[in-house]
């Protein structure tokens, strides 16, 4: 059993990846193993909407650190995705891997239709996994980041976990890395993560 938390701010020591790694902490406390992969450590293109995947069961964009990426997704029972809030979205960084994976995802496991015909979709490649997304602000955009990865989520056949609120910390007023500070948030991360590892054994009884 192994969870990856993908943690998506482009700063070091950032508070996105704080409430990540609490949750991945709290998944590790329950046997489940885990891995964080830093997204300001690796280099991933935008997706430019090629189709190539559509044929080539695999993205033919120059190559970069996607692959990997990628792969290590595929390889998990569960995914955490942590972003940082700019303008009340996801940063660059986060919305390039998720356009590529989404995409490629789906077209491993199905084959395009002419326009005459309709889809019986066979799934794609992360059905069945579980999935959470965490946002981090100073104060507002909250809703439309989370939105927005939860949407990816659900549009790609992942079960989704929730807490007993929305998976978002409080942080980073005037720039500072103050994630810890957040207490109601590190509970919310915490119960989260229990709720994916019960979750994940369930699915592997």
């Amino acid at each position: 059993m192994k969870v990856i938390g993908i943690a998506g701010s482009p700063r070091e020591h950032s508070n996105t990846e704080y409430f990540v790694e609490v949750a991945l902490k709290e998944l590790q406390e329950q046997g489940i193993e885990t891995e964080i992969i830093r997204l300001r450590e690796k280099r991933i293109h935008p997706c430019i909407g090629c189709y190539d995947c559509v044929t080539a069961k695999m993205c033919t964009l120059e190559k970069d650190d996607f692959d990997e990426v990628f792969d290590k997704m595929v390889e998990a029972d569960g995914i955490i995705v942590g972003s940082p809030v700019y303008n009340s979205s996801t940063p660059a960084d986060v919305k390039a891997l998720l356009d590529r994976a989404g995409f490629l995802s789906r077209w491993i496991s199905n084959d395009m239709k002419s326009k005459s015909d309709s889809y019986d979709w066979k799934g794609t490649a992360f059905s069945g996994k579980v999935a959470a997304p965490i946002t981090v602000a100073r104060r507002a955009g909250q809703n439309f980041a989370f939105a927005e990865l939860l949407l990816w989520f659900t549009v790609n056949d992942f079960i989704v976990i929730g807490s007993h609120y929305w998976n978002v910390g409080v942080a980073g007023k005037g720039g500072a890395v103050d994630a810890d500070n957040d207490l109601e948030g590190i509970g919310i991360m915490k119960h989260m993560a229990s709720n994916m590892a019960h979750v994940i054994k369930q699915l592997k009884k």
